[in-house]
């Protein structure tokens, strides 16, 4: 009898084995933050420059910044005045297989260094230019390493292209959910229609055009969209700025991000003095075109010298922010949130959020009191009578000032031997690159550099080195001489 008793319980242990297996992975799963998320967030927060901790820092709070593609598809099909682009960009034609494969590198490095999700940008020269089955397969790579992508575009295409980048030939969705930003001002030459528009209301009908295409793309096939609109500033266009938002603001775009010009790229299609471009000038105008003003360090991304950024929501045609800057209760909250749900992925599947928040409440029951005052606190703000009259849509509005080429090459140099710059304006660049969010991934050293980086310094060289491994028909490769010229 002793001798049967292990054999008789066997199966009973080895369902209760699996049982605990089970919950085990349920438990890991369940957790409201991946333990390499929190690793990835404070070394993030470490790098953070003394002056950009701020309490409403979201770099290694609840992000690690953005992350974007570089070389992978440089040529584009307009002539844009100014283009960060260096000037060789455009003698590198592009090729499906090239693509994917430098995509799949650079993120699966930016997997290893900055975590498990992320969000990263498929941008280079003109993503349309690339065939809608390549388009898809980058997104496709993209998204298997974590990342949410968004597509970045001039927005000069059909809805025959949307339709086989987001369908197969089978006529299944793809994605259930896509990313784009599109960029549409008068900077740009080549648009079909709008060759060279002078003031930026011409174009408004091309981005009444490019919202509709995703538009019936959810009729037709049920997928959604996230839509932002790009805008480069310049001295000729900037006060033009509140008349395309309030022009735009219900077209479909759940973003408005204006790039005030910087000098850097193609140095042939600097046209203006970009220097006299003020940033809280611009900012003015912003405010002036969403018809209220947009507190952008309530939630900061890097440095505010780089970046602004208001979140919100507009109920009728007023916008409200996400947060009062002004309520302490609200700025508590947003402390309470870093604490407690900082770092949680919010695009989890439903039901694993779900469990995740759960356990959020368990253990800090008080979460759910302080999000429920905020959100009382919103719809009062909002007017409960425009929220029976309107549906809120979310809005954001956006910032990014470049710096100037010749800057970030003095600071970069510096930073790279680990010297600070005695020149205030070098030093500001320094601090800038230190805290950068926006990141550009090179498998061949490990290393994620800063955006600015990229375009101001490793750009030329690297389309050099493409225009000859993947020279366009009809050009010549740049070669160069012995004694350095090109």
């Amino acid at each position: 009898m002793i001798a049967d008793g292990p054999a008789a319980g066997t199966p009973a242990l080895g369902l209760l084995g699996a049982v605990a297996g089970r919950l085990r992975e349920w438990e890991r799963l369940t957790r409201p933050v991946d333990p390499e998320t929190r690793q990835v967030y404070a070394r993030r927060w470490a790098e953070l420059p003394e002056r950009s901790r701020t309490p409403g820092q979201t770099i290694g709070r609840h992000a690690v910044g953005c992350e974007g593609t570089h070389g992978v598809f440089p040529r584009c099909n307009f002539s844009c005045q100014p283009c960060y682009h260096s000037a060789e960009a455009n003698r590198v034609r592009v090729d499906g297989a090239h693509t994917i494969a430098q995509v799949r590198d650079q993120m699966a490095l930016t997997r290893k260094l900055r975590g498990p999700h992320g969000h990263a940008q498929l941008i280079g020269g003109e993503v349309s230019l690339l065939d809608p089955d390549d388009h898809a397969k980058a997104l496709a790579v993209m998204r298997s390493f974590g990342r949410n992508p968004m597509s970045m575009t001039h927005g000069d295409f059909d809805y025959d292209y949307l339709r086989r980048v987001c369908v197969d030939p089978d006529g299944r969705p793809r994605f259930g959910y896509v990313s784009f930003a599109a960029h549409f001002d008068t900077t740009m030459i080549g648009r079909a229609g709008a060759r060279r528009p002078g003031q930026e209301s011409e174009l408004h009908g091309h981005r009444q055009a490019f919202c509709d295409m995703f538009a019936r793309l959810h009729d037709e096939y049920g997928i959604r969209s996230y839509l932002a609109h790009n805008m480069t500033i310049t001295p000729a266009n900037v006060e033009q700025i509140p008349e395309v938002i309030g022009a735009c603001r219900h077209m479909g775009f759940k973003m408005f991000s204006f790039q005030p010009a910087a000098y850097v790229g193609n140095a042939v299609r600097w046209k203006d003095d970009y220097q006299s471009l003020d940033p809280d000038a611009v900012w003015a105008l912003i405010e002036k075109g969403a018809g209220s003003r947009l507190p952008w360090d309530v939630l900061q991304v890097g440095d505010t010298r780089c970046n602004r950024t208001a979140w919100g929501f507009y109920v009728g045609d007023r916008w409200h922010s996400l947060l009062d800057d002004t309520d302490p209760r609200d700025l508590a909250a947003r402390d309470r949130f870093f604490r407690h749900l900082g770092g949680v992925h919010f695009n989890a599947p439903p039901k694993l959020l779900a469990a995740r928040l759960a356990r959020v409440a368990a253990t800090h029951p008080s979460t759910l009191a302080t999000g429920l005052g905020w959100l009382a606190r919103a719809a009062r703000r909002a007017g409960l009578a425009q929220l029976a009259r309107h549906h809120p849509e979310p809005m954001t509005f956006v910032m990014h000032r470049f710096m100037h080429a010749d800057d970030v090459a003095v600071a970069w140099e510096l930073m790279e031997k680990g010297e600070r710059s005695g020149d205030p304006k070098i030093i500001e660049t320094q601090e800038r690159l230190a805290a950068c969010s926006y990141a550009m991934a090179h498998p061949e050293s490990g290393r994620l550099v800063p955006a600015c980086v990229q375009h101001s310094i490793l750009d030329p060289e690297e389309n050099r080195q493409l225009s000859q491994l993947l020279p366009l028909p009809g050009l010549r490769p740049f070669r160069e001489r012995q004694d350095g010229s090109l």
